[in-house]
C-alpha cells in the first residue's frame, strides 16, 4: 500500500497512471471478494462460513484505510498542482515583461523557472521558444515547440514558431510542413499558411539565386584575374552586390602570403569600401539582407587573409572609419557567420602585443566589454573566440581604463544576469568570463564599483546555492571561478561585505564539504578575507565547527590551503573564546601548529605563531607543550631575520605568554641562553 501511494503522488505520469490502474485493479478485485465471501456463506459447512467471517473485518479495515490514504493524498495533491500553477502563471508574466523589454536571456530563465513548476503548461513552451528564436537559438526553440505539442498536438503557435525556426536554419521542407499543419488544424488560418508559404518560397529561390550567382563569380572570368586585375573590378560599382561578395571570396583566397599582402596594400585593396557605394553600403547596412550578410563576411575573411602577421595592414585597416565604426555593430549584429569572423579578426589583433595596442589605441574600447560578454549566451565556438579576446585584452591598461566608464550602468547588469542564469548560459564560458572579471578587479577602481555592487554579491551567492543541485565539471569551473572573484573582491571593506559576511561565510562552510580540493582551498579563502568584516559571522562559523574543519585542512592541504586555513583561524582565535579552546582540543599537543611554525612561508609561520599565543590563556594549553621543543622554535623566529616583522613579533609574544602561562618553560629558556633573545624582543610585546 506503501509503494501504492508513493506512485499516486509521484510527479512521473507514467508512474502515476501506472498506480492509478494498479489502486482500480486492488478494489475491482476487493470487491470481486467480497462477493465471492457473500456466495460463500451460503455454504452449509461450519468451517468455511466461520473462516469467511473472520477474514471478512481485516479486509474492510484494509480497505477503508487505503481509500483514505487515497482520499488524502488526491487532496493533498490538488492543493500542490494549484500553488504551482499560481507560481507558473506568475513567473510566465515576469517572462512576457522581459521579453516585452527585449531581454530574451531573462525571459528564457523566467519561463524555465515557471516550468520548474509545471511541465505541462503548453503557453511556457511557446513563449520560451519565441524568446529562443531572439536570441537565435533555434534548435532550443524546435525543441520547445515539440514539448508543447506532446501537451497540445493542435497548439497552432507551436508550428507556426517551429516553422520560423527551421526556416532560420535553411530546413525549406520541414518548415512547409508545420505550416500545413496549421492549416489541417483550423481552415480559416489560410491566410496565415499562405504569408507562411509564400516566405519560405521566396527564401529558397534567394538562396539558390545567390550560390548560382557565387558559382557564376568564382568559376568566370573573374576567377583568371591576378590580384591587381581583381581589384581594378571590384574598385568599380557597376555589378550587383552578389558580384562583389564572390570577387572578394576569390580575392581572399588568392592572398596567401607576405608578398600577397603587399600587393592588396599597395593597389589600394583598402580604399575598396571607400570607392565601391553599393559594396560601403552592404556592408554599413544596418538591417541585412543575406546578400549584404554574405558581402560582409567576404570582406571580413580578406581582412583576415591580408591582415595575418602583417602590423601595416592591421594598422591601416583600423584607420579605416567605417571599419573602426562598424566592428562593434558586427559584434552586436546577431548574425552568427557576421560574429564568427568578426571575432576571428579581431582575434588577430589581440593574440600579440602590437595588434592589442593598436585596438586600444584606435578603437573605442568602453563598450567591447559588454558586446563581448553577451557571447557567453552563445553555445557554439562564438563563446570561446570572445573570451579569447576578452583574456587578452585585459593585459591593456588602457582597456581596463576604458572599462570603468560602462561598467556600473551596462557590465555589471548583464554580468549578473549572467550569473543568476548559469544552468541557461554557456557554462564553460561564464567560467571564463567570471575569471576575467577577477583579473579586471587588479585596478582598483573597477573593484571598488563591483565590491559595492549587491546584486553582484546576490548573484555569486545565488551560483554557489546552485552548486548544491547542479554537479557537473563544467558548472564545478563557475563556482570555482566565483570564488576567485569574491575572494579579489574582499580585497575591499566596505558595508554591503559587513551585510552579506554571515551569508558568505556560511555558503563557504558548507563547501568545505566538497569533493573537488581546488573548491575547498578556495572556499577557505573567501572565509578568511570575510570573517574579519564581520564578528557575527566569527560566530557563526565556530558554532558552526571551522575550527576542527580548518585543523583537518591544514593537515592533509598543501601551501596555499595552509595559508587560508591558519589565516582563518588566526582571525577566530583573535576575538573567540570558543575558538581558542576549540583549537586547543582539536590540535592536541599543538601538533599541526608546531608543524606549521617550522613552514618556510613566513604568513604562515607568523599566523601560526598568533594562533598559538591566542590559545595559551587556555588553562592547561602551555603544560601540554612541556615536552615539545616549541620554546626552541620560537626563540629561532623571534632572534630571526624575517622579512615580515609579524613574525618576530608573534613570535615573542608567544614565548612569553607561554613562560608566563607555565614557568617551567623558563628552564627550558634558560638551557638555551634564551633570555637575551626574549629581552631583545620585548620591543614587539605589548602586553602580555
Amino acid at each position: 500500500l506503501a509503494n501504492l501511494v508513493q506512485g499516486l503522488s509521484s510527479t512521473d505520469s507514467a508512474a502515476n497512471a501506472k498506480a492509478i490502474a494498479e489502486a482500480e485493479k486492488r478494489l475491482h478485485d476487493q470487491e470481486t471478494n467480497k462477493e465471492e465471501e457473500s456466495k460463500t456463506t451460503v455454504n452449509r459447512t461450519i468451517i468455511n462460513t466461520r473462516a469467511s467471517v473472520r477474514n471478512l473485518f481485516p479486509l474492510k479495515a484494509q480497505l477503508y484505510g487505503f481509500l483514505t490514504m487515497l482520499e488524502k493524498d488526491a487532496k493533498e495533491r490538488a492543493k500542490r498542482r494549484k500553488r504551482n500553477e499560481r507560481l507558473a502563471n506568475a513567473l510566465k508574466e515576469k517572462g512576457n515583461d522581459a521579453f516585452r523589454k527585449g531581454d530574451y536571456v531573462m525571459a528564457i530563465q523566467r519561463y524555465t523557472e515557471g516550468l520548474e513548476k509545471r511541465r505541462d503548461k503548453q503557453e511556457l513552451y511557446t513563449n520560451r521558444a519565441q524568446a529562443y528564436l531572439k536570441v537565435h537559438e533555434y534548435e532550443k526553440a524546435i525543441g520547445d515547440c515539440e514539448w508543447a505539442l506532446k501537451c497540445n498536438e493542435k497548439c497552432i503557435k507551436a508550428y507556426f514558431l517551429m516553422g520560423k525556426a527551421h526556416l532560420s536554419l535553411k530546413h525549406y521542407s520541414e518548415a512547409r510542413q508545420c505550416y500545413e499543419k496549421i492549416l489541417q488544424i483550423d481552415p480559416q488560418k489560410e491566410s496565415l499558411f499562405k504569408d507562411c508559404m509564400n516566405e519560405v518560397n521566396l527564401e529558397e529561390k534567394r538562396m539558390k539565386d545567390e550560390e548560382r550567382a557565387m558559382k557564376e563569380a568564382q568559376s568566370g572570368k573573374l576567377a583568371a584575374l591576378s590580384i591587381k586585375e581583381l581589384l581594378q573590378k571590384l574598385h568599380r560599382p557597376d555589378q550587383n552586390i552578389l558580384y562583389y561578395a564572390g570577387g572578394i571570396r576569390l580575392l581572399a583566397g588568392a592572398v596567401k602570403d607576405c608578398t600577397e599582402q603587399t600587393l592588396f596594400r599597395t593597389n589600394n585593396g583598402f580604399s575598396i569600401l571607400g570607392d565601391n557605394e553599393i559594396v560601403r553600403r552592404g556592408f554599413c547596412a544596418e538591417s541585412k539582407n543575406a546578400a549584404e550578410v554574405d558581402l560582409s563576411v567576404s570582406l571580413l575573411l580578406l581582412w583576415q587573409a591580408v591582415c595575418a602577421g602583417n602590423e601595416e595592414n592591421q594598422r591601416l585597416l583600423l584607420t579605416h572609419p567605417d571599419v573602426s565604426a562598424q566592428l562593434p555593430k558586427l559584434l552586436s549584429s546577431g548574425v552568427s557567420e557576421i560574429q564568427k569572423e568578426t571575432l576571428a579578426l579581431i582575434y588577430l589583433y589581440s593574440k600579440n602585443e602590437n595588434g592589442r595596442r593598436l585596438l586600444v589605441r584606435h578603437l573605442d574600447l568602453s563598450k567591447w566589454l559588454q558586446v563581448l560578454m553577451m557571447f557567453v549566451n552563445s553555445t557554439d565556438a562564438r563563446a570561446s573566440s570572445a573570451m579569447n579576446i576578452l583574456s587578452d585584452l585585459t593585459q591593456e591598461e588602457r582597456f581596463k581604463t576604458q572599462c570603468r566608464v560602462t561598467l556600473s550602468t551596462d557590465v555589471l547588469p548583464l554580468f549578473t544576469q549572467l550569473l543568476t542564469s548559469a544552468k541557461l548560459v554557456n557554462q564553460a564560458a561564464l567560467a571564463r568570463c567570471t575569471g576575467i572579471m577577477g583579473n579586471l578587479c587588479a585596478d582598483v577602481v573597477i573593484r571598488m564599483q563591483m565590491a559595492e555592487c549587491k546584486e553582484c554579491w546576490q548573484a555569486c551567492l545565488k551560483l554557489v546555492d546552485e552548486c548544491f543541485d547542479v554537479s557537473t565539471s563544467k558548472y564545478q569551473e563557475c563556482l570555482f571561478a566565483v570564488l576567485g572573484l569574491m575572494m579579489n573582491l574582499l580585497l575591499e571593506s566596505n558595508v554591503i561585505i559587513q551585510y552579506f559576511a554571515v551569508d558568505i561565510s556560511g555558503r563557504c562552510m558548507s563547501l568545505l564539504r566538497d569533493k573537488d580540493g581546488r573548491i575547498v582551498t578556495r572556499a577557505i579563502g573567501v572565509l578568511s578575507r570575510i570573517l574579519p568584516a564581520s564578528s557575527s559571522a566569527v560566530e557563526e562559523v565556530v558554532k558552526g565547527g571551522v575550527v576542527k574543519k580548518m585543523i583537518k585542512c591544514l593537515k592533509a592541504g598543501g601551501q596555499t590551503t595552509c595559508n587560508y586555513g591558519i589565516k582563518t583561524l588566526s582571525i577566530c582565535t583573535r576575538s573567540n573564546r570558543q575558538a581558542r579552546e576549540d583549537l586547543v582540543k582539536s590540535d592536541k599537543g599543538f601538533s599541526v601548529l608546531l608543524k606549521l611554525l617550522d613552514s618556510e612561508n613566513e604568513m604562515i609561520v607568523g599566523n601560526a605563531a598568533f594562533c598559538l599565543a591566542q590559545c595559551l590563556v587556555v588553562p592547561g594549553a602551555a603544560t601540554s607543550l612541556l615536552n615539545s621543543n616549541v620554546v626552541m622554535i620560537l626563540l629561532k623566529h623571534a632572534g630571526g631575520d624575517a622579512t615580515r616583522t609579524s613574525v618576530q613579533e608573534n613570535a615573542a609574544i608567544a614565548l612569553g605568554k607561554l613562560c608566563v602561562a607555565e614557568p617551567r618553560h623558563i628552564f627550558q629558556l634558560r638551557k638555551l641562553n634564551g633570555l637575551a633573545i626574549l629581552n631583545s624582543s620585548m620591543k614587539y610585546v605589548h602586553s602580555i
